[in-house]
């Protein structure tokens, strides 16, 4: 048994620890665990006089709202398709990257190589798109290229067919670079002396990256992927609303955004809550159905 004077010797030692720790527990509880009382606003009449607890009570009226809506199928058609594309074409990006500078031999290049990729994704969103509207506008750089060669200029910011394209070729270049530094982390794990009997037995660079190097980055692989389709509802909000306008609707008007119009610009709080919730509710569900899944074809689950 610990003596109170003990005891409070040990927490007057433990004061800068508890004040490390008080900082990420204060922001959690400001800005993760108290918003989630808006929840509330779901199921109700929400107003902002009455409040959270005298808004009068309406059930699930604004999730059928939503689910029977006619909108309801195009704004989670986008949002899926986008994320599909990003999960095709971007996921696997990181992984290639990250192999193929694991096999670069000159140090020096390989670290400028990191080094260029890494930079674009300390850039500001609001920067990144406003170099893809210079860049894709009519008298831009893509164009004065396209002219160059004996094209047509298009104006690919107003394309609903070339939203997804641009959206999608944006994130790979912004954050390809960043996200193969998971994937290099776990190829230093990956012990040399499997490449150094691989020599021996005569397998090349190909061989040692098909039966060595991939099934040694599975497990991380398995887990991002996991944490990838938890993600598979939701779009980066501030690069759409950016890049989107009134001709792009078709394609580019995900679910995020058809919550900012709905809650802030309308005012219509209880049926944009209504949605967040929809949408929180799949992810989890995607979430918990490929950690099942995974589990079973080869054992590798994140809970």
């Amino acid at each position: 048994m610990v003596s109170a004077s003990g005891a409070r010797k040990k927490f007057t030692r433990s004061i800068p620890l508890y004040l490390i720790f008080a900082l990420p527990f204060i922001y959690f509880v400001i800005f993760h665990y108290a918003p989630m009382v808006g929840n509330l606003m779901a199921f109700q009449d929400y107003s902002i006089v009455r409040g959270f607890f005298d808004s009068p009570w309406v059930g699930f009226k604004y999730f059928n709202q939503f689910l029977f809506d006619s909108y309801f199928w195009q704004v989670v058609r986008n949002t899926l398709l986008i994320n599909l594309y990003s999960l095709i074409f971007f996921f696997p990006s990181s992984i290639i990257f990250a192999l193929l500078l694991n096999e670069l031999r000159v140090q020096f290049f390989k670290r400028f190589l990191q080094t260029v990729t890494y930079v674009p994704h300390f850039l500001s969103t609001v920067v990144v798109a406003g170099m893809l509207v210079n860049f894709l506008s009519t008298d831009g750089l893509i164009n004065g290229l396209i002219k160059w060669l004996g094209g047509t200029p298009k104006t690919f910011m107003s394309l609903p067919e070339w939203f997804r394209t641009i959206f999608v070729g944006s994130e790979i270049w912004q954050n390809m670079g960043w996200n193969s530094i998971i994937f290099l982390a776990a190829l230093t794990s990956i012990d040399p002396q499997l490449y150094e009997a691989a020599t021996v037995d005569g397998a090349n660079r190909w061989n040692k990256m098909l039966h060595i190097t991939l099934p040694g980055i599975s497990t991380v692989v398995t887990i991002m992927l996991l944490l990838t389709l938890g993600k598979m509802m939701t779009v980066g909000f501030e690069k759409v609303i950016l890049l989107y306008s009134g001709p792009t609707y078709d394609t580019a008007d995900v679910i995020q955004t058809y919550i900012y119009r709905r809650g802030l610009i309308d005012s219509d709080f209880s049926f944009a809550s209504a949605v967040g919730i929809f949408q929180s509710i799949i992810a989890f569900i995607m979430v918990i159905s490929a950690n099942m899944i995974s589990k079973k074809i080869n054992g590798t689950r994140l809970f």
